[in-house]
């Protein structure tokens, strides 16, 4: 086993979460394209990427050990619908203008991570970390004031990728060979919807580019990519310092939002985002405190 090396840590870490925080970008490019079809295809190029993937980095006896223990397979697959979930409404998020409540959605994930713990896990909060629930859950209800409703595009993608990393934190599979079986359990159901699904008999598909094709192929490396940069940056640095890092992403989105695409960024949805920020910081600064009592 190699030796951790923090600096390649921490470069790897920045080139998952910028590399996150830069797919507007890329989806943007396929606006033109149902968020469907979009998932239809990520989900098919992740599988075969995937696959060609694990004949390099090899996961021995991950096959074997799936075959020994089939629930495994069965919790893959309700991982493996979360997250589709949770990349069609982000998608549907970025190409609808809603750029912003996606950002806000992510800034909101390591602050559910913890209450699900918390309800799930058996687990103790801390006080500092009381407080961060708190702040987070006043910015919500803020929203659902000044809206007259909740802001379900902020609160079902952190609650999809929240369940999504609970069940893939008690599933004795490496990430990989895992997120390989999630997407080749969902194949049958993308390649139905692609074969007989409502576009099939679409005309405007038929008019697509050659490039569009080739942007509708590059979901799958783009989806793997700041995965692998993730999981190797793991395996350098404490994963409370990794966490850190994470806020990269949702902040570049907001950037993005702002003064790429032109979503306004109102006084009252700003104070949801101070409150959550607020609670980011507390957040933050117990883990920095629990860190070096850990030392």
């Amino acid at each position: 086993m190699h030796a951790a090396d923090p600096r390649r840590g921490y470069l790897l870490g920045l080139s998952a979460y910028v590399i996150w925080g830069l797919f507007p970008l890329y989806f943007k490019l396929l606006a033109a394209v149902p968020a469907p079809q979009i998932l239809v295809h990520r989900v098919l190029w992740s599988a075969l990427c995937g696959l060609l993937l694990l004949q390099f980095w090899r996961h021995p006896g991950w096959w074997r050990e799936l075959r020994e223990h089939p629930r495994r397979l069965a919790v893959l697959a309700g991982s493996g619908l979360l997250i589709a979930s949770n990349w069609l409404l982000y998608v549907w998020a970025v190409n609808n203008g809603r750029m912003l409540e996606a950002s806000l959605g992510y800034y909101i994930n390591p602050l559910l991570n913890v209450l699900l713990g918390l309800l799930l896990l058996g687990e103790r909060l801390r006080p500092l970390q009381w407080l961060a629930v708190g702040c987070a859950a006043l910015g919500v209800l803020q929203q659902v004031w000044q809206a007259g409703s909740l802001p379900w595009v902020s609160l079902v993608l952190p609650l999809t990728f929240g369940f999504y990393g609970l069940i893939r934190k008690k599933a004795p599979v490496a990430a990989l060979p895992g997120l390989v079986v999630e997407t080749w359990l969902l194949a049958p159901l993308a390649l139905a919807w692609l074969l007989f699904g409502p576009q099939a008999t679409d005309a405007g598909s038929a008019g697509w580019s050659g490039s569009m094709l080739l942007w509708l192929i590059g979901t799958g490396p783009v989806t793997l990519t700041p995965l692998l940069c993730f999981n190797a940056a793991a395996r350098h640095l404490p994963y409370a310092t990794l966490g850190f890092l994470q806020y990269i992403a949702p902040t570049l989105v907001l950037l993005l939002a702002m003064f790429v695409y032109g979503e306004p960024l109102e006084a009252d949805r700003l104070l949801a985002f101070l409150c959550i920020w607020i609670g980011l910081a507390i957040y933050s600064v117990d883990i920095w405190l629990n860190l070096r009592r850990s030392r």
